[in-house]
């Protein structure tokens, strides 16, 4: 049975709220199991499934996989480009470098109604795009490895 951790940035917490029930539907319609981790914003989730990645959870099994969520909405600042694209560098770093299948649900948005469309299971459900993203990819690298074995 493939295990994820599910990590949640709660800064928009309707939408985050939103993605989180879109993927943990997905993945028990799928018969996995999740640990759900909540952090403040977008930046600190690669950061967290790197300093968890090479460890145990709490039953002492490896995660399979890892899902972002979270939402980076536009403001009047440059900072939503910073957020957005460093989240997104982050995750695809963890992916293409550290061969760590992770499916990333870190809705980028101009308005937050866009965020809701986006986040909600009704609509287009992206909390569930994201976990059958990572159970797609941890399906990949049980079937033909991961760059860490190559090594």
């Amino acid at each position: 049975m493939p295990h994820f951790m599910i990590i949640e940035a709660r800064y928009y917490e309707d939408v985050s709220g939103y993605l989180l029930e879109g993927a943990v539907q997905a993945l028990e319609d799928e018969g996995c199991t999740y640990d759900v981790v909540q952090v403040p914003g977008a930046l600190e989730i690669p950061v967290v499934v790197r300093l968890v990645s090479d460890g145990k959870n709490v039953s002492d099994k490896p995660f399979d996989g890892y899902i972002a969520l979270g939402c980076v909405i536009r403001g009047q600042t440059s900072h939503y480009d910073i957020v957005a694209g460093e989240s997104a560098r982050g995750i695809m770093d963890l992916g293409t470098k550290d061969g760590i299948a992770i499916g990333n649900g870190i809705l980028t948005c101009e308005t937050k109604a866009q965020a809701i469309v986006r986040a909600d299971p009704d609509q287009k459900n992206k909390g569930a795009d994201a976990a059958m993203a990572a159970l797609t990819l941890s399906k990949i690298k049980q079937t033909y490895g991961s760059l860490k074995d190559k090594k």
